[in-house]
């Protein structure tokens, strides 16, 4: 390899360079993998950020004109490429295995003790075990040919090109050897915390948004996120076999790769040492750079290693120790599809009942088909379970995969409820069948809400029951169906009959802002339709006319409205089948033009100045909206997520994590619903 020598106080080259495109290119190739593996390997740079980017921008620019000279190999494969990704399956060449697990250290000792008295003094190695992403490495010649996901241990995801953008692992070893590692991708903390600040929809922690990164369509989006590695095993052809563990380890760190620098080796019979490192690690846990969930003890001997042998799950020589048992462990039974008001599809796992936070939990959302991914679930996984944010259960890892080889699940192609072809738009599957009867009953059930127009004693299961005899095909049906006809029916005496018609009478007084947002459309509730209210889009017919004129920048300029929502208002208001709704409902007597100019009561300036946030569930605030709505009439401001600048945090049953880091940033939480309305009594 070409060598340039560099003096850091001009970072002027000592050494003329190699002449030509071709030499040029594969000296700048050698000098800037030596350049990477200094500073994402070793921690030890030996030129400063900006040389590098300087060498860096040149080999791109060279590269960009002599494209027959670049190698599969090059530095440049860092940054990625906005080609999109079909991850298509690979077989594992070597066993991808889980390992056997214990959260007891007494248990750890057991196991211990049993290894050695079948195997006589043994030495033990301990790894920690890193809270992030398993992959498979394959090497021919040295060179990196595929990346592949775990899977289910027998297959897995190709996801080469987003891997190529993770900077700690080589792109070419450092000898032409054919070797298959494994290993863990994962986010460091830092990294994590400044990369979550900036998404729209943070993730509930490093390891999924670490899985999330290597499942982006383009691997440039994934060379975005600075993911780190650890290599922990080696796979040699039979001429390099090695005696130890430990030797294993060397070798890998010999041909390129990133090597945890923690892990211990214990010798023989030193049982103690292995409690000692135990505790030790507990401690130190919350000082590291990364996040671990526990540790990995494995023998050391290679051949004491076979003569253990396996079981059809795991191998019988080594253990994971887990710091925490998780929340809740549960067994995926089923997953079921949901569709909604919109006709989004969201897939619902049906899983062992299992107690998390104080509550039975039975049913998870899974979110769409990218989470699941994710995840690599399959149906007959055993996973754990936590409750996020406000009080909704959420599946997080997968800690045993199942053993009858179910593939990871899949949503159908097709709708569960009318049989349509599903449609998939950004990251979700949507049902695009306007008449399917899930759709109608979803959007009808909102727009009756108590959030919403509020329709007395039309419930939930009263909408349900309409739909699916076939007396209510939409909306606007409410207002022109008799009633009276159901007074045949079970559960429909005279009085709830007269009340439901009372309760639309009432609603025709609602007023157009209320109207407008619970119309179910996505993205325009409340707080869009009061932003274009206040800027003089204040009845049907003017929003009719910004729509018909394809202005997207009128209304953009309006604050609180960007380009994706102006797009969805186009595109929505657009549409025959919504206006014929909207003229339904205005025949029927609806407000549809704001009579009075917008005021927001406000009755005291108690909390001007405060920014709350909401979280949990309550006896008097159903929906919590209710609580937003009095806190702003005291000059306060809600938002759904804790910061650096939130003051308060009102929480409610079940408040979730929003509680804990509220409490960790100091932020003034009020955990009793009477003192909450002591608070709005006052003044």
């Amino acid at each position: 390899m070409s060598e340039l020598l560099f003096d850091f106080d001009n970072e002027v080259p000592q050494k003329p360079v190699k002449e030509g495109p071709e030499a040029r290119i594969a000296e700048l190739s050698d000098l800037l993998r030596r350049y990477q593996n200094e500073y994402y390997v070793q921690s030890r740079p030996s030129v400063s950020d900006a040389e590098y980017d300087r060498l860096f921008d040149e080999l791109q620019d060279l590269e960009n004109k002599y494209p027959e000279f670049k190698k599969p190999d090059s530095p440049t494969l860092r940054v990625g490429s906005d080609l999109e990704a079909d991850f298509a399956e690979v077989v594992h060449a070597i066993p991808v295995l889980s390992l056997d697990k214990t959260h007891s250290k007494d248990e750890l000792m057991n196991w211990v003790s049993k290894t050695e008295k079948n195997c006589g003094r043994a030495e033990f190695i301990a790894e920690e075990k890193i809270d992030g992403v398993s992959i498979v490495l394959t090497y021919k010649d040295g060179l990196l040919v595929q990346a592949a996901t775990r899977g289910n241990g027998f297959v897995g995801n190709d996801v080469t090109a987003n891997v190529k953008t993770v900077k700690s692992i080589p792109l070419k070893l450092t000898e032409p050897v054919d070797l298959t590692a494994r290993g863990e991708i994962y986010l460091p903390l830092e990294a994590f915390s400044l990369v979550n600040d900036r998404l729209a929809v943070p993730y509930a922690n490093p390891r999924n948004l670490a899985s999330g990164t290597l499942r982006r369509q383009k691997s440039s989006e994934a060379g975005e996120i600075p993911l780190d590695s650890f290599i922990y095993e080696g796979f040699f052809p039979e001429k390099d076999t090695l005696a130890t563990h430990k030797q294993v380890l060397d070798r890998l760190r010999e041909l390129g790769f990133k090597v945890n620098s923690r892990t211990t080796l214990f010798s023989a019979g030193d049982s103690q040492a292995i409690a000692d490192y135990i505790e030790k690690e507990r401690e130190e846990r919350k000082t590291l750079p990364y996040e671990i969930d526990g540790l990995v003890i494995k023998l050391n001997d290679i051949k004491m290693r076979e003569e253990l042998g396996y079981t059809g799950h795991h191998p019988r020589w080594a253990i994971a120790y887990k710091f925490q048992a998780p929340e809740g462990i549960s067994v995926i039974k089923g997953i079921d599809v949901q569709v909604g008001r919109t006709g989004r599809i969201t897939p619902v796992a049906r899983i062992e009942p299992v107690l998390v936070s104080g509550s039975t939990v039975s049913n998870v959302t899974l979110h769409n088909q990218d989470y699941i991914d994710m995840l690599e679930l399959a149906v007959g996984d055993k996973v754990t379970v936590s409750k996020r944010g406000d009080v909704i259960p959420a599946v997080e890892a997968v800690v045993e995969k199942n053993e009858v080889g179910n593939p990871v699940w899949k949503i159908p192609s097709t709708c569960p409820v009318c049989g349509s072809t599903l449609v998939l738009d950004g990251a979700h599957h949507f049902c695009k069948n306007l008449q399917c009867s899930a759709r109608v009953k979803g959007q009808i059930i909102f727009f009756a809400s108590v959030a919403q127009m509020d329709i007395e004693t039309l419930g939930s299961e009263t909408i349900e029951f309409l739909v699916d005899n076939g007396f209510i095909h939409s909306i606007s049906e409410l207002y022109t169906f008799d009633f009276h006809k159901l007074k045949d029916y079970p559960g429909f005496g005279d009085k709830k009959v007269d009340l439901i018609i009372k309760g639309l009478e009432k609603s025709k007084g609602t007023e157009y802002l209320k109207v407008l947002s619970s119309l179910g459309i996505p993205e325009i509730g409340n707080k869009v339709s009061e932003t274009l209210i206040k800027n003089g889009i204040d009845s049907i017919d003017k929003l009719y006319e910004v729509v018909d004129s394809g202005d997207i920048g009128h209304l953009t300029s309006f604050e609180g409205i960007g380009e994706k929502t102006a797009q969805i208002l186009i595109r929505e208001f657009s549409s025959p089948a919504l206006r014929e709704q909207i003229a339904a409902l205005r025949q029927a007597g609806l407000k549809f033009q704001q009579d009075e100019p917008l005021q927001k009561e406000l009755i005291n300036n108690k909390f001007q100045g405060q920014s709350w946030c909401i979280t949990g569930s309550f006896i008097n605030f159903r929906p919590r909206t209710l609580a937003a709505v009095e806190i702003e009439k005291r000059g306060g401001k809600v938002v759904s997520q804790v910061t650096g600048k939130t003051t308060h945090l009102l929480a409610g049953i079940d408040p979730g994590s929003k509680l804990d880091k509220a409490r960790a940033n100091g932020i003034t939480v009020i955990v009793d619903e009477e003192e909450f309305m002591r608070l709005l009594a006052e003044g």
